[in-house]
């Protein structure tokens, strides 16, 4: 009986849940991220409120990786024909195969936007000593975006070829 409900919806489950890691994953670590750029942020403002752009900035940076995995999500679905109500039923080596692609980005994702969040928070607490060279700062968060990106783009990559 087991065997029958893998067969029957645990393929579509697993694609299911790899698509729910992927953009669960990236926003929650999105959220840590600009959090912590956000709590850093309130230090700077309340002594130095005309710095607002610039905080503004440096917090929104780590949240792409919640739009990344959002990216997946979508990708999963399309690739399932949820949108075009002809949705494919997946075996389960097939749902296995969407679920692995999506790890990349569900890991990286997470994990990247924290320690880019930590980046912000400190680029943040640069800007109050030294405001002209908070743009330095951003190219430091750009550095840990660039290994985000990688994680998008090998989710992508393993899902064009998954069934």
């Amino acid at each position: 009986m087991l065997a029958e409900f893998v067969e029957l919806f645990g393929g579509t489950a697993l694609a299911f849940l790899g698509a729910g890691l992927a953009v669960s994953l990236c926003c929650v670590g999105s959220a840590r991220g600009t959090g912590m750029a956000g709590e850093a942020a309130t230090g700077l403002l309340s002594e130095a409120p005309e710095h607002f752009s610039k905080c503004l900035i440096l917090q929104v940076i780590p949240g792409t990786q919640g739009l990344y995995g959002l990216v997946i999500w979508f990708f999963v679905l399309f690739v399932m024909g949820v949108f075009g109500g002809g949705m494919q039923r997946l075996t389960a080596t097939q749902g296995l195969t969407m679920l692995i692609s999506c790890l990349p980005m569900a890991i990286g994702g997470y994990r990247s936007a924290v320690y880019q969040g930590r980046v912000a928070a400190t680029s943040i607490q640069m800007a109050a000593k030294q405001p002209d060279d908070w743009s330095k700062g951003i190219i430091l968060c750009v550095v840990v975006e660039f290994y985000a990106i990688l994680s998008l783009l090998a989710s992508i990559l393993l899902l064009m070829n998954a069934l």
